[in-house]
C-alpha cells in the first residue's frame, strides 16, 4: 500500500480511533486503582494484547497505512503492560516496586522486537516479497483473539457475569476498533488484515456485552432481591450457592455439618440398627 492511497477521510478517522485506542485503558487502569483489586481482569488478557502490539506495529508501519495507525498499536501495547502490571501487584502479590520493574522491561523489550522485527522484514518487503509481513499480519490477529479469550473463562466460571471490567474502557474499545476499521475502508485500497484484526476485537467484545446483559435478564429477580434487602449480590450469589451444595449433599445422602464434614445417611442408619 502507497501513502497516495492515504485519504483525508481515512486520517481523520485513524486519528479518531488512535485518540480512542490510547485513552481505552486509562478509565480501566483508574477502576484498577480505585478498587485496589482487579479480579475478572485476566493477566493474560492483557499480556497478549501488548504482545500482540509488538507484530501489529510492525505490519501496520511496513504497510504505510496512516500516521495514527501506525502510532496506535504502540500506545495500545503501553497501556496493556500498565494494566498487567496492576494486576500483578494486586492480585498476585507482586510488591510494587517488582511490578513496575517486571512491566517497564517488558515495555524496553517488546520495543526492542518491533523495531527488531521492521528493520528485519523492511529488506525483503522493498524488494517485493511481501509474504514475510503477512504472515507477522497474521500472527497480530491470532494474538489479538487470543486476548479476547481469557474473559470468556471469566465469564463462564461466573455463569455469564462480567466483572472486573471498567464499561467506559471497553466502550471506548469496540468505538475505537469501530473508527479504525472505517478508516482502513476509508483509504484507496482497503488492507485486509488489519481490517480482520479490527473486526475480531468488536465480534468478541460484543459476545462480551451479550453474556452479561444475558446474565442481568437471568437474575434480574436476584438482582431485585439484593436491591429489596440492601445486601449485595455477591452475597446472595453465595447464599444460593452454599444452598445448591446442601441440597446436592442431602440428595447424595451427605449430612451437612458432620464430623470432617462427611457422613452417610445409610452408614448412620446401618449404626443405629
Amino acid at each position: 500500500m502507497s501513502e497516495e492511497n492515504v485519504t483525508l477521510t481515512s486520517n481523520v478517522l485513524g486519528t479518531i480511533g488512535t485518540v480512542l485506542w490510547c485513552i481505552q485503558l486509562i478509565p480501566q487502569i483508574w477502576y484498577n486503582w480505585r478498587r485496589k483489586n482487579t479480579d475478572g481482569f485476566p493477566a493474560a488478557m492483557m499480556f497478549l494484547w501488548a504482545g500482540c502490539s509488538v507484530p501489529m506495529g510492525a505490519y501496520l508501519i511496513l504497510q504505510q497505512v496512516n500516521i495514527p495507525l501506525q502510532i496506535q498499536p504502540q500506545m495500545f501495547g503501553f497501556f496493556s503492560l500498565v494494566c498487567w502490571g496492576q494486576i500483578l501487584y494486586y492480585n498476585h502479590d507482586y510488591t510494587k516496586t517488582k511490578a513496575i520493574l517486571v512491566s517497564m522491561g517488558t515495555v524496553v523489550l517488546f520495543g526492542g522486537l518491533e523495531v527488531l522485527l521492521i528493520l528485519t522484514l523492511r529488506i525483503p518487503y522493498n524488494n517485493g516479497v511481501k509474504w514475510p509481513d503477512i504472515v507477522v499480519g497474521i500472527i497480530a490477529a491470532i494474538i489479538l483473539s487470543a486476548g479476547l479469550l481469557p474473559p470468556y473463562f471469566e465469564l463462564w466460571k461466573r455463569d455469564g457475569r462480567v466483572i472486573g471490567f471498567n464499561w467506559v474502557f471497553l466502550s471506548i474499545d469496540t468505538l475505537g476498533g469501530l473508527f479504525s476499521l472505517f478508516a482502513l475502508a476509508a483509504q484507496g485500497s482497503f488492507d485486509i488484515l488489519g481490517g480482520i484484526m479490527y473486526v475480531l476485537v468488536i465480534v468478541l467484545e460484543g459476545g462480551i456485552y451479550i453474556s452479561h446483559i444475558s446474565w442481568r435478564i437471568r437474575y434480574r429477580k436476584l438482582r431485585k432481591e439484593a436491591k429489596d434487602s440492601g445486601k449485595s449480590i455477591e452475597d446472595l450469589l453465595l447464599l444460593r450457592r452454599n444452598d445448591i451444595r446442601e441440597t446436592g449433599d442431602i440428595e447424595k445422602g451427605i449430612i451437612p455439618g458432620a464430623p470432617g464434614d462427611v457422613g452417610s445417611l445409610g452408614q448412620i442408619e446401618h449404626a443405629n440398627a
